[in-house]
């Protein structure tokens, strides 16, 4: 028996926000991130929805990028103490995922965040609040996923969590929010999009219910990220819509060592001044992991199939793969994302010295690799690495070398 679960509603399209205005409760939380969805009007609309729906709302703020284990436990802490009915996280990522650690221990205080770490392990929620979830960007699709990736600074990793009990009750995918951001975050959010549909497509989780979606999802960002990114907003609202089908995709069919390897690099070497960006790091790794697991006949199919849809061309299914990749590669010129963190700057582009050190990457490589290999992501990869055959792969992504192994 295989589960699929998403929200029970999402509201899409213009003006899908003013869904806010038929909720039905007496207070809610509204968790939000640094200052846009402020700037552009957006929070205010929300609160303004949620008061005309007869709640007390109370504002959690500043909820920053690649949320901390700190921040959570803070939010927690206002909840309990206002006691929300609903949950209403607005903005990226980052808000969206700290909001639901936060609605796990706001249900259940006595839960630690090892405790939230477990793997599809969570007790029930629903007991005090439900959750909606409101994206205004377009790639980690959170609002409809059973996914958060929260960070534990003092050991520089990410840790996702994972479990159907954190899927969002309603979704809201308002394409208007999504014209706030700007092309950097266009760029790496749609090549996370890209790598949760081609992750999930050949993921050993995969079933027939996720496999049009995740289809979908790869056609509409291979011909729109790029002018999205231009400043195309009618690609910008169909960016919106692929990137929430792919996030059903995998949060049903799960994902791959990409997102092992970007959790595990994403905060490794932030005493230096910077992460590398989660979409980012999955737009340099993802080529490489093709090449990896494409050594296995079954993926290698899978990946030819892709190349199909597509209409790259090729002959066989080597030659189909070697297109696929090279076509990723090509986005990610386009995007002006580097191929390889050596090349990868402080402010996420592309430079002939990035700002993680060869010495100082190496002398971490083992311990990142064994996170890697430990990581949730890892299980459902077609291709299960050994750590060395994961020490081997993270090297190729930081110098851009050929997979041959």
């Amino acid at each position: 028996m295989t589960r699929f679960t998403i929200p029970r509603d999402i509201y899409h399209g213009k003006n899908a926000l003013e869904a806010l205005k038929s909720f039905q409760g007496k207070r809610a939380v509204v968790c939000v991130g640094g200052g846009s969805m402020k700037k552009f009007g957006f929070l205010d609309k929300a609160v303004d929805y949620l008061k005309s729906a007869g709640m007390e709302v109370k504002l959690i703020e500043g909820i920053e990028p690649d949320p901390s284990v700190e921040t959570v436990m803070r939010g927690a802490e206002v909840m309990l103490d206002f006691q929300p009915d609903w949950i209403v996280a607005i903005g990226g990522g980052s808000p969206i995922d700290a909001a639901k650690a936060m609605w796990i221990k706001y249900e259940h205080p006595e839960t630690t965040f090892a405790d939230m770490c477990k793997v599809f392990g969570l007790p029930k929620l629903r007991n005090k609040a439900r959750f909606c979830a409101i994206s205004s960007t377009s790639g980690t699709a959170t609002e409809v996923t059973a996914f958060s990736v929260i960070t534990d600074y003092t050991k520089g990793i990410k840790y996702p969590l994972a479990d159907f009990e954190i899927t969002p009750d309603v979704a809201i995918v308002d394409p208007e929010l999504a014209h706030t951001m700007p092309p950097k975050l266009v760029a790496h959010t749609g090549m996370d999009a890209m790598t949760h549909a081609v992750e999930t497509y050949v993921s050993t989780a995969h079933t027939a219910y996720t496999d049009p979606l995740a289809l979908a999802a790869i056609k509409t960002v291979s011909t729109d990220l790029v002018p999205s990114y231009k400043g195309d907003m009618a690609k910008r609202d169909t960016m919106h819509d692929a990137q929430c089908l792919a996030g059903m995709a995998f949060s049903n069919g799960l994902l791959g060592i990409v997102h092992s390897m970007a959790h595990k690099t994403g905060a490794a070497f932030a005493e230096l001044g910077a992460h590398i960006i989660h979409g980012a790091a999955n737009a340099m790794y993802l080529p490489k992991v093709i090449a990896f697991n494409a050594k296995n006949p079954e993926a290698q199919k899978r990946y030819s199939e892709i190349a199909d849809f597509l209409k790259l061309g090729g002959t066989s299914d080597s030659e189909k793969v070697q297109l696929l990749i090279r076509m990723l590669r090509d986005m990610n010129e386009k995007l002006n994302i580097p191929q390889c963190i050596k090349n990868y700057g402080l402010d996420s582009l592309p430079c002939e010295n990035g700002f993680v050190p060869e010495e100082l990457f190496k002398e971490r490589l083992h311990d990142i690799a064994v996170n890697a290999v430990a990581d949730a992501c890892t299980g459902s990869n077609p291709r299960q690495p050994s750590v060395e055959e994961m020490e081997k792969l993270l090297l190729c992504c930081y110098y851009d070398t050929e997979v041959d192994f």
